[in-house]
């Protein structure tokens, strides 16, 4: 049998800081949502659409010089904020359609 090699001290605290930065970011992430689902109630309830074209281009602008302000591919951070864009659209458009029942 062969034994785990020990984790270096450094590479233990290195990977701890990176799971409290996970947690932040899913509790971040569950705030957020809570927010865009208020906001879907609000479309919904005043007949506006799941999307705003104009309003993610905004902060697809706004978000990548944060990210380049922040040393961040803004590339990436672009990305990142399409991935939730998409599903906040999704959840607005059931919101709307369940409406519309």
């Amino acid at each position: 049998m062969s034994e785990t090699p020990a984790i270096p001290p450094e590479l233990a605290r290195a990977r701890g800081t990176i799971d409290n930065i996970d947690a932040a970011l899913i509790h971040l992430l569950a705030e957020r949502f809570k927010c865009t689902q208020r906001v879907g109630d609000l479309k919904a309830d005043k007949g506006l659409p799941p999307s705003d074209p104009e309003r993610e281009a905004q902060q697809i602008r706004r978000l990548r010089a944060l990210a380049e302000v922040a040393g961040l591919d803004p590339v990436f951070a672009e990305k990142f904020l399409a991935f939730i864009v998409e599903e906040v659209i999704r959840h607005h458009e059931a919101t709307a359609e369940s409406r519309q029942v």
